[in-house]
Protein backbone atom coordinates (compact mmCIF):
# COMPACT_ATOMS: atom_id res chain seq x y z
CA UNK A 1 0.00 0.00 0.00
CA UNK A 2 1.04 3.96 -0.62
CA UNK A 3 0.95 6.67 0.44
CA UNK A 4 -1.21 9.30 -0.88
CA UNK A 5 1.30 11.94 -1.01
CA UNK A 6 3.85 9.09 -2.63
CA UNK A 7 3.45 9.15 -6.48
CA UNK A 8 2.65 5.82 -7.72
CA UNK A 9 5.85 3.04 -9.02
CA UNK A 10 4.21 2.80 -12.50
CA UNK A 11 4.93 6.63 -12.66
CA UNK A 12 8.69 7.21 -12.50
CA UNK A 13 10.22 8.10 -15.70
CA UNK A 14 12.41 5.45 -17.11
CA UNK A 15 16.45 5.92 -16.51
CA UNK A 16 18.09 7.54 -19.85
CA UNK A 17 19.87 4.91 -22.24
CA UNK A 18 23.69 5.82 -21.84
CA UNK A 19 24.97 7.65 -24.65
CA UNK A 20 27.91 5.27 -25.07
CA UNK A 21 28.56 2.18 -24.66
CA UNK A 22 29.92 1.36 -21.24
CA UNK A 23 33.16 -0.50 -21.45
CA UNK A 24 33.48 -4.70 -20.76
CA UNK A 25 34.62 -5.04 -17.20
CA UNK A 26 37.57 -7.08 -16.41
CA UNK A 27 37.22 -10.82 -16.47
CA UNK A 28 38.16 -11.09 -12.70
CA UNK A 29 34.97 -8.07 -12.05
CA UNK A 30 32.50 -9.87 -13.85
CA UNK A 31 31.64 -12.79 -10.88
CA UNK A 32 28.75 -13.71 -9.89
CA UNK A 33 29.37 -13.01 -6.11
CA UNK A 34 29.23 -9.43 -7.47
CA UNK A 35 26.11 -8.37 -9.82
CA UNK A 36 26.25 -4.97 -10.71
CA UNK A 37 24.98 -2.08 -8.97
CA UNK A 38 21.51 -1.33 -9.13
CA UNK A 39 21.85 1.80 -10.03
CA UNK A 40 23.11 0.73 -13.30
CA UNK A 41 27.09 0.97 -12.70
CA UNK A 42 29.22 -1.75 -12.42
CA UNK A 43 29.51 -3.59 -9.54
CA UNK A 44 31.71 -1.46 -6.25
CA UNK A 45 34.39 -3.64 -4.06
CA UNK A 46 32.38 -5.08 -1.50
CA UNK A 47 28.57 -4.57 -2.38
CA UNK A 48 26.81 -8.13 -1.79
CA UNK A 49 24.43 -7.05 -3.87
CA UNK A 50 20.86 -6.13 -3.27
CA UNK A 51 18.75 -7.16 0.20
CA UNK A 52 15.76 -10.08 -0.99
CA UNK A 53 14.59 -9.04 2.27
CA UNK A 54 13.68 -5.03 1.09
CA UNK A 55 10.99 -4.14 -1.04
CA UNK A 56 12.59 -1.85 -4.43
CA UNK A 57 13.27 1.19 -3.53
CA UNK A 58 10.44 3.03 -5.07
CA UNK A 59 8.35 0.05 -3.16
CA UNK A 60 9.06 1.87 0.30
CA UNK A 61 7.40 4.03 2.04
CA UNK A 62 8.59 7.46 2.94
CA UNK A 63 8.05 9.27 6.25
CA UNK A 64 6.94 13.11 5.45
CA UNK A 65 6.62 14.47 9.28
CA UNK A 66 2.53 13.25 9.09
CA UNK A 67 1.17 12.10 12.74
CA UNK A 68 0.67 8.95 12.66
CA UNK A 69 -3.06 7.87 12.60
CA UNK A 70 -4.13 6.35 16.49
CA UNK A 71 -4.53 2.95 16.84
CA UNK A 72 -8.12 1.59 17.97
CA UNK A 73 -7.81 1.50 22.18
CA UNK A 74 -8.96 -2.01 23.48
CA UNK A 75 -10.13 -1.95 27.55
CA UNK A 76 -8.14 -5.09 28.11
CA UNK A 77 -9.30 -5.22 31.89
CA UNK A 78 -12.75 -5.71 30.65
CA UNK A 79 -11.35 -8.88 29.05
CA UNK A 80 -9.60 -10.54 32.18
CA UNK A 81 -11.25 -13.49 33.62
CA UNK A 82 -12.78 -13.65 36.90
CA UNK A 83 -11.04 -16.47 39.38
CA UNK A 84 -14.31 -17.86 39.36
CA UNK A 85 -13.98 -18.70 35.70
CA UNK A 86 -10.70 -20.11 36.11
CA UNK A 87 -11.37 -22.68 38.84
CA UNK A 88 -14.37 -23.89 36.53
CA UNK A 89 -12.08 -24.03 33.39
CA UNK A 90 -9.79 -25.96 35.28
CA UNK A 91 -12.34 -28.49 37.26
CA UNK A 92 -13.62 -29.18 33.67
CA UNK A 93 -9.95 -29.53 32.42
CA UNK A 94 -9.16 -32.44 35.54
CA UNK A 95 -12.68 -34.00 34.76
CA UNK A 96 -11.63 -34.81 31.19
CA UNK A 97 -8.77 -36.01 32.11
CA UNK A 98 -9.61 -38.12 34.67
CA UNK A 99 -12.88 -39.67 32.86
CA UNK A 100 -12.67 -43.36 32.84
CA UNK A 101 -10.26 -43.29 35.47
CA UNK A 102 -11.20 -46.34 38.07
CA UNK A 103 -8.50 -46.14 41.06
CA UNK A 104 -9.44 -49.14 42.22
CA UNK A 105 -8.39 -51.00 38.71
CA UNK A 106 -5.12 -48.77 38.96
CA UNK A 107 -4.22 -50.79 42.49
CA UNK A 108 -4.97 -53.95 41.03
CA UNK A 109 -3.32 -52.96 38.21
CA UNK A 110 -0.28 -51.96 40.11
CA UNK A 111 -0.64 -55.53 42.13
CA UNK A 112 -0.26 -57.28 39.24
CA UNK A 113 2.88 -55.59 37.88
CA UNK A 114 4.49 -56.49 41.09
CA UNK A 115 4.07 -60.01 40.53
CA UNK A 116 6.00 -59.99 36.89
CA UNK A 117 9.54 -61.45 37.15
CA UNK A 118 12.52 -58.82 38.77
CA UNK A 119 9.45 -56.82 40.32
CA UNK A 120 9.62 -56.41 44.24
CA UNK A 121 7.69 -59.21 45.98
CA UNK A 122 4.67 -58.21 48.17
CA UNK A 123 5.08 -59.80 51.37
CA UNK A 124 2.51 -61.63 52.47
CA UNK A 125 1.51 -62.55 56.52
CA UNK A 126 0.85 -66.09 57.15
CA UNK A 127 -0.75 -67.96 59.77
CA UNK A 128 0.85 -72.44 60.36
CA UNK A 129 1.15 -74.63 63.02
CA UNK A 130 4.22 -75.69 65.24
CA UNK A 131 4.97 -79.57 64.31
CA UNK A 132 8.49 -80.03 65.53
CA UNK A 133 10.74 -78.21 68.56
CA UNK A 134 14.57 -79.64 67.60
CA UNK A 135 17.33 -77.51 69.25
CA UNK A 136 17.15 -73.99 67.97
CA UNK A 137 14.42 -74.50 65.21
CA UNK A 138 11.01 -74.49 65.43
CA UNK A 139 9.52 -76.33 62.50
CA UNK A 140 6.07 -75.48 60.89
CA UNK A 141 3.41 -76.86 58.88
CA UNK A 142 2.80 -74.41 56.29
CA UNK A 143 -0.13 -74.40 54.50
CA UNK A 144 -0.96 -74.48 50.58
CA UNK A 145 0.65 -77.97 50.34
CA UNK A 146 4.44 -75.64 50.12
CA UNK A 147 5.46 -78.78 52.81
CA UNK A 148 7.12 -77.01 56.19
CA UNK A 149 9.69 -74.35 56.93
CA UNK A 150 11.43 -73.61 59.70
CA UNK A 151 11.65 -70.75 62.34
CA UNK A 152 14.68 -69.98 64.68
CA UNK A 153 13.97 -70.32 68.06
CA UNK A 154 15.29 -67.04 68.67
CA UNK A 155 12.44 -65.13 67.04
CA UNK A 156 10.35 -66.35 70.17
CA UNK A 157 10.88 -63.48 72.47
CA UNK A 158 7.75 -64.01 74.60
CA UNK A 159 8.12 -67.35 75.66
CA UNK A 160 9.29 -71.47 74.14
CA UNK A 161 6.78 -72.13 71.97
CA UNK A 162 4.66 -75.48 72.21
CA UNK A 163 3.85 -77.68 69.67
CA UNK A 164 0.58 -77.13 68.20
CA UNK A 165 0.63 -73.47 68.80
CA UNK A 166 -0.02 -71.15 65.88
CA UNK A 167 2.32 -68.50 64.65
CA UNK A 168 2.52 -66.07 62.13
CA UNK A 169 5.08 -65.62 59.50
CA UNK A 170 6.54 -64.53 55.94
CA UNK A 171 8.50 -66.72 53.97
CA UNK A 172 11.85 -65.58 52.87
CA UNK A 173 12.86 -68.09 50.87
CA UNK A 174 13.92 -71.80 50.00
CA UNK A 175 16.59 -73.92 51.07
CA UNK A 176 17.42 -76.76 48.76
CA UNK A 177 19.76 -78.73 50.51
CA UNK A 178 17.37 -79.59 53.28
CA UNK A 179 14.58 -78.79 51.94
CA UNK A 180 12.72 -76.33 54.11
CA UNK A 181 11.28 -73.08 53.82
CA UNK A 182 13.21 -70.15 55.60
CA UNK A 183 10.52 -68.71 57.72
CA UNK A 184 10.41 -65.29 59.71
CA UNK A 185 8.22 -63.38 62.48
CA UNK A 186 7.58 -60.01 61.44
CA UNK A 187 9.58 -58.13 64.13
CA UNK A 188 11.39 -60.69 64.91
CA UNK A 189 15.40 -60.86 65.88
CA UNK A 190 16.86 -62.61 62.64
CA UNK A 191 20.09 -64.38 62.51
CA UNK A 192 23.32 -62.73 61.48
CA UNK A 193 26.60 -65.08 60.22
CA UNK A 194 28.75 -62.01 58.34
CA UNK A 195 28.17 -58.96 56.88
CA UNK A 196 26.35 -60.28 53.66
CA UNK A 197 23.49 -61.54 56.19
CA UNK A 198 22.92 -57.67 57.04
CA UNK A 199 20.25 -55.79 55.61
CA UNK A 200 19.53 -52.21 56.99
CA UNK A 201 16.02 -52.28 58.72
CA UNK A 202 16.72 -56.05 59.49
CA UNK A 203 16.07 -56.51 63.70
CA UNK A 204 18.81 -58.06 65.67
CA UNK A 205 19.86 -59.14 69.05
CA UNK A 206 23.22 -57.16 70.16
CA UNK A 207 25.15 -57.50 73.05
CA UNK A 208 26.82 -53.96 74.28
CA UNK A 209 29.86 -54.01 74.77
CA UNK A 210 30.53 -50.54 76.84
CA UNK A 211 30.57 -47.00 76.17
CA UNK A 212 32.45 -45.40 73.47
CA UNK A 213 35.02 -42.77 74.21
CA UNK A 214 32.96 -39.62 74.49
CA UNK A 215 29.99 -41.40 76.63
CA UNK A 216 28.20 -40.41 73.23
CA UNK A 217 26.74 -44.15 72.57
CA UNK A 218 26.96 -47.56 73.26
CA UNK A 219 29.46 -49.94 71.96
CA UNK A 220 27.34 -53.11 70.69
CA UNK A 221 28.78 -56.69 68.72
CA UNK A 222 26.73 -58.89 66.66
CA UNK A 223 28.08 -62.55 66.22
CA UNK A 224 31.75 -60.42 66.32
CA UNK A 225 30.28 -57.79 64.36
CA UNK A 226 31.00 -54.44 65.77
CA UNK A 227 28.26 -51.58 65.47
CA UNK A 228 27.36 -48.43 67.47
CA UNK A 229 24.52 -47.24 68.70
CA UNK A 230 24.24 -43.13 69.51
CA UNK A 231 22.91 -42.22 72.96
CA UNK A 232 19.61 -40.32 70.93
CA UNK A 233 18.95 -44.03 69.57
CA UNK A 234 18.75 -45.85 73.40
CA UNK A 235 15.38 -45.16 73.83
CA UNK A 236 12.41 -42.76 72.98
CA UNK A 237 12.85 -40.47 76.32
CA UNK A 238 15.98 -39.27 77.48
CA UNK A 239 18.82 -41.90 79.00
CA UNK A 240 20.20 -40.19 81.89
CA UNK A 241 22.79 -43.43 82.71
CA UNK A 242 23.18 -45.06 79.50
CA UNK A 243 26.04 -47.27 81.49
CA UNK A 244 23.07 -49.12 82.77
CA UNK A 245 22.64 -50.98 79.40
CA UNK A 246 25.75 -52.40 79.45
CA UNK A 247 26.74 -56.20 78.98
CA UNK A 248 23.25 -56.51 78.43
CA UNK A 249 21.59 -57.61 74.99
CA UNK A 250 19.06 -55.93 73.56
CA UNK A 251 17.04 -55.90 70.85
CA UNK A 252 17.30 -53.20 67.90
CA UNK A 253 17.03 -52.32 64.26
CA UNK A 254 20.21 -51.97 61.73
CA UNK A 255 19.35 -47.87 60.90
CA UNK A 256 23.29 -47.63 58.90
CA UNK A 257 25.47 -50.55 57.07
CA UNK A 258 28.54 -50.35 55.21
CA UNK A 259 30.20 -53.13 54.45
CA UNK A 260 33.31 -51.85 52.93
CA UNK A 261 34.16 -49.71 55.84
CA UNK A 262 33.25 -51.89 58.31
CA UNK A 263 30.29 -49.28 59.97
CA UNK A 264 26.88 -50.45 61.55
CA UNK A 265 24.61 -48.50 63.10
CA UNK A 266 21.69 -49.96 65.22
CA UNK A 267 19.18 -48.35 66.67
CA UNK A 268 16.91 -49.62 69.91
CA UNK A 269 14.66 -46.60 69.34
CA UNK A 270 13.23 -47.02 65.85
CA UNK A 271 12.00 -50.36 67.05
CA UNK A 272 10.39 -49.08 70.10
CA UNK A 273 9.04 -46.64 67.71
CA UNK A 274 7.62 -49.02 65.20
CA UNK A 275 6.08 -51.12 67.80
CA UNK A 276 4.60 -48.16 69.68
CA UNK A 277 2.75 -47.31 66.42
CA UNK A 278 1.25 -50.92 66.38
CA UNK A 279 0.13 -50.66 69.45
CA UNK A 280 -1.37 -46.94 69.14
CA UNK A 281 -3.59 -48.71 66.48
CA UNK A 282 -5.34 -50.73 68.44
CA UNK A 283 -5.26 -48.29 71.21
CA UNK A 284 -7.13 -45.92 69.42
CA UNK A 285 -9.76 -48.35 68.66
CA UNK A 286 -10.47 -49.09 71.86
CA UNK A 287 -9.99 -46.11 74.23
CA UNK A 288 -13.32 -44.17 75.89
CA UNK A 289 -13.59 -41.22 78.27
CA UNK A 290 -13.99 -42.40 81.60
CA UNK A 291 -11.16 -45.65 81.65
CA UNK A 292 -9.14 -45.88 83.89
CA UNK A 293 -5.21 -47.08 83.01
CA UNK A 294 -2.21 -47.78 84.63
CA UNK A 295 0.70 -45.57 82.84
CA UNK A 296 4.31 -44.95 83.82
CA UNK A 297 5.39 -41.27 84.02
CA UNK A 298 7.72 -40.15 81.30
CA UNK A 299 8.16 -36.44 81.65
CA UNK A 300 7.33 -33.66 84.52
CA UNK A 301 6.69 -30.08 83.54
CA UNK A 302 5.96 -27.04 85.11
CA UNK A 303 1.74 -27.15 84.10
CA UNK A 304 1.68 -31.57 84.50
CA UNK A 305 3.39 -34.76 83.87
CA UNK A 306 3.04 -37.01 80.75
CA UNK A 307 2.01 -40.51 81.02
CA UNK A 308 2.29 -43.34 78.73
CA UNK A 309 -0.56 -45.28 78.65
CA UNK A 310 -0.56 -49.42 77.60
CA UNK A 311 3.40 -48.23 75.59
CA UNK A 312 0.93 -46.73 72.72
CA UNK A 313 -0.14 -43.55 73.26
CA UNK A 314 1.32 -40.24 75.39
CA UNK A 315 -1.20 -38.34 77.71
CA UNK A 316 -1.21 -35.19 80.39
CA UNK A 317 -1.82 -35.01 83.54
CA UNK A 318 -2.73 -30.93 84.09
CA UNK A 319 -1.17 -30.00 87.52
CA UNK A 320 -4.62 -29.04 88.17
CA UNK A 321 -5.91 -32.53 88.07
CA UNK A 322 -3.01 -33.69 90.20
CA UNK A 323 -4.94 -33.27 93.78
CA UNK A 324 -7.94 -31.68 94.91
CA UNK A 325 -4.96 -29.55 96.91
CA UNK A 326 -3.28 -26.42 95.18
CA UNK A 327 -0.35 -28.36 94.07
CA UNK A 328 2.85 -25.34 93.17
CA UNK A 329 5.22 -28.27 91.74
CA UNK A 330 4.20 -31.22 89.70
CA UNK A 331 7.47 -33.60 91.14
CA UNK A 332 5.53 -33.14 95.12
CA UNK A 333 3.13 -35.44 93.65
CA UNK A 334 4.69 -37.67 90.87
CA UNK A 335 8.03 -38.82 90.09
CA UNK A 336 10.07 -39.93 86.57
CA UNK A 337 9.42 -43.64 85.99
CA UNK A 338 6.79 -43.69 88.50
CA UNK A 339 3.64 -46.16 87.67
CA UNK A 340 0.42 -44.24 88.30
CA UNK A 341 -3.42 -45.32 88.06
CA UNK A 342 -5.46 -42.33 86.25
CA UNK A 343 -8.76 -41.49 84.47
CA UNK A 344 -9.52 -40.40 80.81
CA UNK A 345 -10.79 -37.02 81.65
CA UNK A 346 -10.83 -35.87 78.19
CA UNK A 347 -10.52 -37.41 74.72
CA UNK A 348 -10.11 -36.14 71.29
CA UNK A 349 -9.41 -38.64 68.78
CA UNK A 350 -9.34 -36.78 65.78
CA UNK A 351 -6.12 -34.97 67.06
CA UNK A 352 -5.39 -37.89 69.17
CA UNK A 353 -4.92 -35.46 72.58
CA UNK A 354 -5.32 -37.33 76.07
CA UNK A 355 -6.36 -35.83 79.27
CA UNK A 356 -5.84 -37.39 82.12
CA UNK A 357 -6.70 -37.16 85.57
CA UNK A 358 -5.28 -38.53 89.29
CA UNK A 359 -7.50 -36.57 91.61
CA UNK A 360 -10.81 -38.16 89.73
CA UNK A 361 -10.07 -41.59 91.94
CA UNK A 362 -10.05 -39.69 94.87
CA UNK A 363 -12.88 -38.70 96.61
CA UNK A 364 -13.64 -35.32 96.43
CA UNK A 365 -13.92 -33.20 100.08
CA UNK A 366 -16.35 -31.09 99.08
CA UNK A 367 -18.73 -34.10 99.21
CA UNK A 368 -18.04 -34.13 103.29
CA UNK A 369 -17.42 -30.66 103.72
CA UNK A 370 -20.87 -29.29 101.95
CA UNK A 371 -22.69 -32.33 104.24
CA UNK A 372 -21.37 -30.55 107.80
CA UNK A 373 -20.92 -27.43 106.78
CA UNK A 374 -23.19 -24.32 106.16
CA UNK A 375 -23.47 -20.63 105.16
CA UNK A 376 -22.62 -18.23 108.28
CA UNK A 377 -20.08 -21.04 110.07
CA UNK A 378 -16.77 -19.26 111.05
CA UNK A 379 -13.44 -20.97 109.93
CA UNK A 380 -9.95 -20.75 110.38
CA UNK A 381 -7.98 -20.97 106.85
CA UNK A 382 -5.01 -19.96 104.92
CA UNK A 383 -4.40 -17.87 102.28
CA UNK A 384 -3.25 -19.65 99.31
CA UNK A 385 -3.90 -17.00 96.24
CA UNK A 386 -4.12 -13.54 96.26
CA UNK A 387 -5.31 -12.09 92.99
CA UNK A 388 -6.88 -8.22 91.88
CA UNK A 389 -10.02 -9.60 92.46
CA UNK A 390 -9.65 -10.97 96.06
CA UNK A 391 -8.05 -13.92 97.74
CA UNK A 392 -7.95 -17.84 98.09
CA UNK A 393 -8.71 -19.39 101.39
CA UNK A 394 -8.12 -23.02 102.12
CA UNK A 395 -10.50 -23.93 104.82
CA UNK A 396 -10.20 -28.17 104.52
CA UNK A 397 -7.73 -30.15 102.16
CA UNK A 398 -8.80 -29.80 98.85
CA UNK A 399 -11.29 -27.08 99.90
CA UNK A 400 -10.69 -23.55 98.53
CA UNK A 401 -13.29 -20.26 98.78
CA UNK A 402 -13.00 -16.79 97.13
CA UNK A 403 -13.10 -13.96 99.58
CA UNK A 404 -13.76 -11.29 97.42
CA UNK A 405 -12.19 -7.51 97.28
CA UNK A 406 -15.29 -6.23 98.40
CA UNK A 407 -15.12 -9.02 101.22
CA UNK A 408 -12.01 -8.48 103.02
CA UNK A 409 -12.69 -5.47 105.15
CA UNK A 410 -15.27 -2.84 106.51
CA UNK A 411 -12.73 -0.12 105.43
CA UNK A 412 -12.24 0.78 101.11
CA UNK A 413 -9.54 -1.64 100.02
CA UNK A 414 -7.22 -0.40 97.16
CA UNK A 415 -5.24 -3.70 96.76
CA UNK A 416 -5.74 -6.80 98.11
CA UNK A 417 -2.36 -7.36 99.17
CA UNK A 418 -2.75 -4.67 101.70
CA UNK A 419 -5.79 -6.32 103.91
CA UNK A 420 -3.86 -9.97 102.76
CA UNK A 421 -0.82 -11.83 102.09
CA UNK A 422 -0.03 -15.54 100.99
CA UNK A 423 0.03 -17.77 103.95
CA UNK A 424 -1.01 -15.85 106.52
CA UNK A 425 -3.72 -17.64 109.15
CA UNK A 426 -7.34 -15.49 108.82
CA UNK A 427 -10.76 -16.50 109.98
CA UNK A 428 -13.71 -16.27 107.57
CA UNK A 429 -17.18 -16.42 107.33
CA UNK A 430 -18.90 -18.76 105.31
CA UNK A 431 -21.38 -16.73 102.99
CA UNK A 432 -22.84 -19.69 100.42
CA UNK A 433 -21.53 -22.91 99.08
CA UNK A 434 -22.09 -25.03 95.95
CA UNK A 435 -21.25 -28.35 96.19
CA UNK A 436 -21.64 -29.44 92.55
CA UNK A 437 -19.89 -26.50 91.36
CA UNK A 438 -16.96 -26.81 94.01
CA UNK A 439 -17.50 -23.22 94.64
CA UNK A 440 -17.81 -20.94 98.32
CA UNK A 441 -17.69 -17.41 99.08
CA UNK A 442 -16.38 -16.40 102.16
CA UNK A 443 -16.18 -13.06 104.11
CA UNK A 444 -13.64 -10.75 106.06
CA UNK A 445 -15.45 -7.87 106.68
CA UNK A 446 -18.56 -9.69 108.37
CA UNK A 447 -16.53 -10.79 110.88
CA UNK A 448 -14.58 -7.38 111.12
CA UNK A 449 -18.49 -5.64 111.38
CA UNK A 450 -19.21 -7.84 113.68
CA UNK A 451 -16.38 -7.47 115.64
CA UNK A 452 -16.46 -3.53 115.45
CA UNK A 453 -20.08 -4.13 116.90
CA UNK A 454 -18.91 -5.85 119.77
CA UNK A 455 -16.41 -3.21 120.74
CA UNK A 456 -18.96 -0.50 120.53
CA UNK A 457 -21.65 -2.60 122.43
CA UNK A 458 -18.83 -2.96 124.99
CA UNK A 459 -17.51 0.26 125.19
CA UNK A 460 -20.99 1.79 125.48
CA UNK A 461 -21.30 -0.82 128.26
CA UNK A 462 -17.86 0.64 129.70
CA UNK A 463 -19.23 3.95 129.91
CA UNK A 464 -22.91 3.29 131.52
CA UNK A 465 -20.66 1.39 134.39
CA UNK A 466 -18.12 4.44 134.87
CA UNK A 467 -20.88 6.64 135.01
CA UNK A 468 -23.28 4.81 137.58
CA UNK A 469 -19.81 4.09 139.52
CA UNK A 470 -19.29 7.90 139.66
CA UNK A 471 -22.81 8.40 140.82
CA UNK A 472 -22.47 5.59 143.62
CA UNK A 473 -19.12 7.78 144.49
CA UNK A 474 -20.87 10.91 145.08
CA UNK A 475 -23.94 9.04 146.93
CA UNK A 476 -21.97 7.76 149.10
CA UNK A 477 -19.96 10.58 150.09
CA UNK A 478 -19.49 11.10 154.25
CA UNK A 479 -19.68 14.71 155.81
CA UNK A 480 -16.57 15.71 158.25
CA UNK A 481 -18.00 16.53 161.45
CA UNK A 482 -14.62 18.73 162.31
CA UNK A 483 -15.27 21.04 158.91
CA UNK A 484 -17.39 23.84 160.67
CA UNK A 485 -18.08 25.63 157.21
CA UNK A 486 -21.55 25.44 156.30
CA UNK A 487 -23.21 26.47 152.95
CA UNK A 488 -25.93 28.78 152.79
CA UNK A 489 -25.90 32.36 155.48
CA UNK A 490 -25.60 30.13 158.20
CA UNK A 491 -27.42 31.51 161.26
CA UNK A 492 -27.15 35.30 160.78
CA UNK A 493 -30.40 36.93 159.45
CA UNK A 494 -30.12 39.90 156.97
CA UNK A 495 -33.09 41.99 156.70
CA UNK A 496 -33.92 44.11 153.30
CA UNK A 497 -35.89 47.04 153.35
CA UNK A 498 -37.91 47.58 150.29
CA UNK A 499 -38.90 51.29 149.43
CA UNK A 500 -41.58 51.99 147.80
Amino acid sequence: MTEPNQPSPAAAPPAPAPATPTPAAPPQAQSQSQPPDRRGGPPRPGDRGPRKDLPPRGDRPRNDGAKPKDLDRVDFSALRPSKRDLDADLERELDAALAGFDPKGTVVADEKKRSVPGAPKVREKKRGRIVAIHGKDVFIDVPGGRGQGVLPMLQFTEGKPVIGDEVEFDIDGYDGANGLLNLTMIGSVQNVTDWSSLARGMVIEAKVTGLNKNATGLQVEVNGIKGFMPVSQIDMYRVEKPEDFVNQKIKCMVIEIDPAERNLIVSRRSLLERDKQEKAEKFWATVEEGQVKIGIVRSIKPFGAFVELDGAADGLIPVSEMSWSRVADPSEVVQLGQKVEVVIHRLDKETRKIGLSLKALIRSPWDDFADVTKPGAKLVGKVTRVEDFGAFVEVAPGVEGLVHVSELSTMRIRRVRDAVTEGQEVTVQIISVDAKARRMALSLKALQAEAEAQDAVAAQADKESDIKAAEARMAARLTDPNNKLRGGIGGSRMTFEMGE
